[in-house]
């Protein structure tokens, strides 16, 4: 059965540029983020689940979703709902025999195929991108750019978040041509106030539900 994302707003907690990933994950749930991925490239396995363990407890008290980036061993070890896992991470079909079928796994997926192959393969959602130029992931692939997108929404049944140089002027172009959500790393992350960004976006997104 297909799952739901519980927003439209896919907020990544980026350790990078020297971010707290703890502080940036209270802000984006005091904002009102229902879904927050914990993504910090250049920790240590012991940092992140310190991390981990923490943003758990904050996500349970708000309701959200805890999903890890790439590190199925911290996700299962901190209790997050999830893990969101890159092409050249652990198999889709080996993270789902340790995470079991309750927990959330998304797929970051670049080009028809790759969509096509997470979601036959049992993938909770899928990430698509990158949709416009950015400096935040290097993904090796160039923008890929609103048709494809929907090129990619006729062919999967699975919810599909767009993820890649979207910025608020663009987050609701991005729904409109076929994604559930759209996730944010910059915008968020070197926001002035993460929190009043994550509201104005909901908002803009027509998904302020936030207190």
């Amino acid at each position: 059965m297909t799952r739901r994302l519980p927003s439209r707003l896919y907020a990544i907690a980026d350790g990078g540029a020297g971010r707290d990933v703890i502080d940036l994950t209270a802000r984006l749930l005091r904002g009102g983020a229902r879904i927050v991925q914990l993504r910090w490239k250049d920790a240590t396995a012991a940092a992140l689940l310190a991390a981990g363990q923490t943003c758990r407890r904050l996500t349970r008290e708000r309701g959200a979703l805890l999903l890890i980036n790439d590190r199925v061993d911290v996700a299962i070890a901190c209790d997050a709902d999830g893990v969101h896992l890159g092409q050249s991470d652990l198999p889709l079909s080996a993270a789902r025999r340790l995470l079991g079928e309750t927990r959330w796994i998304g797929v970051s997926t670049h080009d028809l195929v790759q969509a096509r192959a997470a979601a036959e393969g049992g993938a909770d959602y899928i990430g698509f991108g990158p949709l416009f130029a950015t400096g935040t992931k290097t993904t090796g692939y160039s923008a890929r750019g609103l048709d494809l997108l929907r090129e990619v929404r006729d062919a999967v049944g699975v919810p599909i978040v767009g993820i890649g140089g979207i910025d608020p002027r663009l987050a609701s172009d991005t729904i409109r041509a076929g994604a559930d959500a759209v996730a944010m790393i910059s915008a968020l992350r070197d926001a002035p106030d993460p929190s009043s960004a994550v509201r104005e976006l909901l908002a803009a997104l027509g998904d302020d539900e936030s207190p």
